[in-house]
């Protein structure tokens, strides 16, 4: 090979993409360079990414919209933490004949953990008990039970299941819903399906496990909000997007519902000012239900193969595209 290979692996925040897998042994064809700040502004991206012929997403940080591909000559592969990618323009990629590959392994292990530890969390006030603790206090407030409550899934899908067993041991109801979800396939998980409007009147918690889609882009509205119980919360570690963030905000400020826990949002890092850093009522984590150590090494082991494979001119787990190889 006459060229070497630039990779720019973007947002690496906590300094850990490189300690998960041997990166060196993609040398010396390709050079790998590690960023560890988010950028969300398009002409510091195209001037930062130039130069590289791979770029490598961390799930969803960054933005690859038909405009940045568009402003990136060089690029010829992205390769993303997971099978899709919503922040991807598949169709900008195929235009410009770059290939788009990902990682296998759903985390069923590390997301529906992080998902029971949040509803956890919130029902039992920890946010406001552990600040008090931290401000020389004690005692200020007075847990949910979770025995007898009901739980309702938005998706009844690969990580939906495992939160309904979960749920299950709590000895919780649970109730679901989703565009194609069907009775039969309910019973089969202990899980009653419902119409969507019931669920959000009868739930005590709503736990959200959508993909992020066109249809599923704001399903959670006004609407829906204002037919929980105002004694309900909302759990959210799928995508932000799935809900209305202004909905959101409004019904926590006004009580419509008691709270919220969430991993995932809008804009990812979180503004400085956002009113979710600082509401009372809302637990918010840094969508770190992906982020363990099993699942770093087992998504990053399978980058480097990645991109040793389209070195080869054999690409591995290419998603959705029929695309011409090389480089």
């Amino acid at each position: 090979m006459s060229d070497l290979i630039r990779i720019a692996v973007l947002d690496d925040y906590q300094r850990n993409a490189e300690s998960f897998a041997n990166w060196s042994s993609l040398e010396p064809a390709a050079k790998t360079v590690f960023f560890h700040d988010n950028v969300s502004n398009i002409e510091q991206l195209v001037t930062r990414l130039e130069p590289f012929s791979v770029v490598v997403l961390i799930r969803e940080r960054t933005r690859f919209d038909a405009d940045l591909i568009g402003r990136l000559p060089n690029l010829k592969l992205i390769v993303t933490i997971g099978m899709a990618n919503a922040a991807i323009d598949l169709a900008a990629a195929k235009a410009r004949n770059i290939l788009v590959s990902g990682t296998d392994g759903v985390d069923l292990e590390a997301n529906p953990v992080l998902t029971w530890a949040l509803i956890l969390g919130i029902t039992r006030n920890l946010y406001s008990e552990v600040a008090s603790i931290r401000a020389g206090g004690w005692q200020v407030s007075i847990g949910t039970d979770l025995a007898g409550k009901t739980l309702g899934l938005l998706g009844l899908g690969k990580i939906g299941q495992v939160i309904a067993r979960y749920a299950t041991a709590f000895k919780m109801r649970v109730i679901a819903w989703s565009q194609n979800l069907t009775s039969d396939k309910a019973a089969q998980h202990g899980v009653e399906r419902v119409e969507k409007d019931d669920l959000f009147r009868q739930a005590d918690i709503v736990s959200i496990h959508l993909r992020l889609s066109d249809r599923t882009r704001n399903l959670v509205s006004e609407h829906e909000l204002s037919l929980m119980k105002p004694t309900a919360y909302l759990v959210n570690s799928s995508r932000g997007p799935i809900v209305s963030e202004a909905a959101l905000i409004a019904a926590l400020q006004t009580g419509r519902i008691k709270g919220a826990a969430l991993d995932v949002f809008d804009k990812e890092p979180l503004p400085p000012d956002h009113p979710f850093r600082f509401l009372p009522n809302v637990l918010a984590t840094p969508h770190v239900g992906f982020v363990t150590e099993n699942y770093y090494a087992n998504a990053f082991q399978q980058i480097v193969e990645n991109i040793a494979a389209w070195l080869e001119g054999k690409p591995r787990r290419v998603i959705g595209l029929d695309l011409k190889i090389g480089r």
